[in-house]
């Protein structure tokens, strides 16, 4: 059985950083991928339009000033394909690959408690053994299955926006779409172009702001990098992880018109940049309305059949609630005439036969349907492992009624073993590479702290577990987060406990609370 000193299981952004990093104290690693290629969520999410909804220089690695110089992005939002491009980049740079063992899932992690080390074992029956094992599974990787009845009696192409095929031509086909989520807001408007006839099946209206995408100027990335420390550091002490400037106002100090002004200021700046202009925009329900019902105007003056518009424009909850959109003509898609909205809500999916979908109203043929009804978030991947900790206790038994992890990091009863982005921590609330790179470079001190002092055992503390829950959900409960059916609080799979699992009060809070455990000798562990 191979022995390395540290397991990754996972070769996406976070694996492949990690694996740097424990190079770099010379300590044996192996990351077992289950894929073909690095990438994670790049490598499997291949639909049309998906694209990442942070802008490209601020959704990159900050560890190697070479490589964030050399490294040219073509747009201001990166495609799927050239985002894969630069994890291959990467890959190749720090020649990872050697230590990357593809085509590989892990079926179950072990921990060994006489030996207090891990025992890996992969589907195909391969085994490994490792003094640390790191989950760098990543927060949106497991696809959620649909609950849709009698999916099976439909004989047309079933597609999943997180498994989706090389090759794949709508044209002169009629295509139906379930989910208007990030991916279904995507790939929407791409199918639309190609397909016969488009047929939004839409539950739940979401909140979507332009991207305004464009090719990124020379000189104006040349700038951007040139200024990247100061903009990393700004990343780094934000609420988001992200340099865009945020909470400057609060809307309800503002006058009507001083507020419209910067509503419109906002959205033309696109993405993200209207979410975090404001600081009260998450935490007042009635600064949080102004924003939402501009929002909802947008969509008004965009969509020119008055009666679609209103089923688009979200009223359920409260804009950010739920993980907020970035689009390239998703409300100007509903202009076309080749495309229709079907409201479930109002007209819900009473069955499937062979040749389409029966709604309690009408029967609508259809030759494909593209599911895009997302992923079982924050810890779908740790609990399809079959992961067991002291007493042979499995992690998805311990987190029954919903994930606990001391900083997101590390679980009581579970030594010597690491989660990158886990719950508890930023992850989805964030720019997810700096989440990333915080993990491990934190994860990579401990390790280095350990060997320095001869601890072979590394645990989180019940009671510092129970501690930071608890402050987890406090924060949670001062936003409006709470007050939507969001996957942030696991409400998008059926029995899946109702807990909010990002840490809601921001980068740099998180930062300096995970700094200051640190400088007091990793309080709330057990090190022996």
């Amino acid at each position: 059985m191979p022995k390395f000193d540290v397991v990754i299981v996972g070769a996406g952004f976070a694996g492949m950083y990690m694996l740097h990093r424990v190079r770099q104290l010379g300590l044996s690693a192996v990351v077992i991928e289950k894929g073909s290629g690095v990438g994670g969520t790049w490598f499997w999410n291949r639909y049309p339009g998906a694209r990442c909804d942070v802008e490209s220089l601020s959704y990159s690695y900050s560890f190697s000033n070479e490589l964030q110089q050399e490294w040219e992005w073509s747009h201001r939002y990166a495609t799927q394909p050239e985002i894969l491009r630069y994890a291959n980049h990467v890959a190749d740079r720090f020649d990872l690959r050697r230590d990357i063992l593809f085509n590989t899932a892990v079926k179950s992690a072990a921990f060994d408690e006489k030996n207090s080390d891990w025992e890996v074992k992969a589907e195909g029956g391969g085994l490994f053994r490792a003094h640390y094992l790191v989950m760098a599974t990543g927060c949106l990787s497991v696809p959620k299955a649909p609950d849709l009845p009698h999916l099976g009696e439909f004989k047309g192409r079933i597609l999943h926006t997180a498994d989706w095929p090389d090759e794949m031509d709508f044209t002169g086909l009629n295509v139906g779409v379930v989910g208007t989520g990030s991916s279904g807001i995507q790939s929407i408007p791409l199918i639309a172009r190609q397909a016969k006839h488009l047929t939004v099946f839409q539950r739940t209206p979401n909140y979507s702001i332009p991207a305004w995408n464009g090719p990124l100027k020379a000189e104006e990335q040349r700038e951007m990098k040139a200024r990247y420390n100061e903009l990393r550091d700004k990343s780094r002490n934000s609420l988001s992880g992200d340099y865009a400037d945020e909470c400057v106002v609060s809307i309800l100090d503002l006058t009507d018109e001083q507020r419209e002004t910067e509503f419109e200021k906002r959205w033309l700046e696109g993405g993200f940049n209207y979410q975090y202009a404001f600081i009260d925009l998450m935490t007042s329900e009635e600064a949080n309305e102004l924003a939402a019902e501009f929002v909802r105007r947008k969509i008004r003056a965009t969509v020119r059949d008055a009666k679609t518009a209103e089923l688009l424009c979200p009223k359920n909850h409260a804009f950010g609630a739920k993980r907020l959109c970035v689009d390239t003509d998703y409300y100007e898609t509903f202009n076309r005439d080749n495309v229709s909205l079907i409201d479930l809500k109002a007209d819900p999916i009473h069955d499937f036969v062979s040749d389409g979908i029966r709604t309690v109203r009408k029967c609508i043929p259809l030759d494909v349907l593209v599911l895009a009804t997302g992923f079982d978030a924050m810890t779908g991947a740790l609990s399809k492992i079959d992961i067991r900790g002291r007493g042979g206790v499995a992690l998805k038994d311990r987190w029954r009624d919903g994930p606990k992890a001391y900083l997101g990091l590390a679980a009581a009863g579970f030594p010597n073993l690491f989660m990158i982005t886990g719950p508890g921590s930023p992850s989805v609330l964030a720019n997810v590479l700096v989440a990333i790179e915080q993990h491990v470079e934190w994860i990579s001190g401990l390790l280095a702290f350990a060997r320095k002092n001869k601890v072979t055992v590394i645990e989180a503390d019940a009671d510092a577990q129970e501690d930071w829950a608890r402050h987890v959900t406090e924060g949670a409960a001062k936003t409006l987060y709470m007050k939507a059916n969001s996957w942030y609080l696991g409400a998008n799979v059926p029995g899946k406990p109702r807990v909010f699992m990002p840490y809601a009060d921001g980068v740099s809070t998180y930062g300096r609370i995970c700094s200051d455990v640190a400088a007091k000798g990793y309080d709330g562990f057990h090190l022996s």
